[in-house]
């Protein structure tokens, strides 16, 4: 093994602090870029949407006058498609990450349905959004309904919780479950009080966040049919609904200023959404970090 030439090392230093330096120049040009950006953006949106930020805003129904436009409809629309997509999407991604994880063998076949999963979490949000529309509107006959909508942003946010779900499993020790195996347990009850509880921190952190985009997501639900323009509350999972971000989009879309404004508004509310969203799962992730 040749010994470290002190003299070339030393003739290079220079070189290589310089470059050093501005490496972390451009990564704080970068920050500062990013910041300055979300800065405006968020600056001008409350600029814009407090002054139109009242309880009557989140209780009306939506108006073609701007002062009595709300997002009454488009908030319980939200809520509705978030309560079918939430469980549906928990229950078949957290199932496939456990069956690919601890009972599918390590195979050809399994390798190549992990890589397309992997590969679906990138797909653009139209296409779940067309699949949708085959599956759920046309072929089951659901129509528009707040049923369909769930189920096809429970297609778009399903490979994301797959692979985090995965991810999860992958880090839970083995020397836990060869303990658990050696107390007497079988397979299924060492996943179902070993596994999946140690485990679990990661995966709601996955599904909280998957489902913060679903929230924010109009093109699957725009090509499904869903309404712009609504004036009451879902009654159950038939019925057609709207969601905050086609609110949104509809009120943007409109030439009048008041629109405009009171689109910053609802775009205040959503980002509270998914501020709360995103703070319960840091939270549950800080909680549960070290229990293992």
């Amino acid at each position: 093994m040749a010994l470290i030439n002190k003299e070339s090392v030393k003739k290079r230093m220079g070189t290589r602090l310089a470059a050093n330096g501005v490496a972390k120049f451009l990564f704080i040009l970068a920050t500062c870029f990013s910041l300055l950006v979300l800065g405006v953006l968020i600056y001008r949106i409350l600029a814009e949407g407090l002054p139109y930020l009242s309880l009557d805003f989140i209780t009306n129904f939506a108006s073609r006058m701007p002062e009595r436009a709300g997002i009454w409809a488009a908030l319980l629309g939200t809520i509705w498609v978030m309560a079918v997509t939430a469980p549906v999407s928990f229950i078949l991604g957290v199932g496939t990450a456990i069956y690919l994880e601890e009972y599918a063998k390590k195979n050809a076949f399994t390798k190549f349905v992990q890589i397309n999963i992997s590969n679906l979490a990138g797909v653009p949000s139209i296409v779940f959004g067309l699949l949708g529309l085959t599956i759920f509107v046309r072929l089951l006959g659901l129509g528009s309904s707040v049923l369909a909508g769930g189920l096809t942003m429970s297609l778009l946010i399903l490979p994301v919780i797959v692979v985090a779900s995965q991810e999860a499993i992958r880090t839970v020790p083995r020397e836990i479950r060869e303990a658990s195996f050696g107390m007497g347990a079988t397979k299924w009850q060492t996943i179902r009080r070993i596994v999946f509880p140690a485990a679990l921190p990661g995966i709601l952190t996955g599904t909280i966040l998957a489902l913060s985009r679903a929230v924010g997501e109009t093109a699957p639900l725009l090509v499904l049919g869903a309404l712009a323009y609504v004036a009451f509350v879902p009654e159950n999972i038939f019925s057609q609904f709207t969601v905050l971000p086609i609110q949104l989009y509809n009120w943007t879309s409109r030439p009048q200023e008041e629109f405009h404004m009171i689109a910053a508004s609802g775009i205040i509310i959503l980002l509270i959404i998914l501020l709360i969203m995103n703070s319960i799962a840091v939270l549950i992730r800080n909680k549960f970090h070290n229990r293992f």
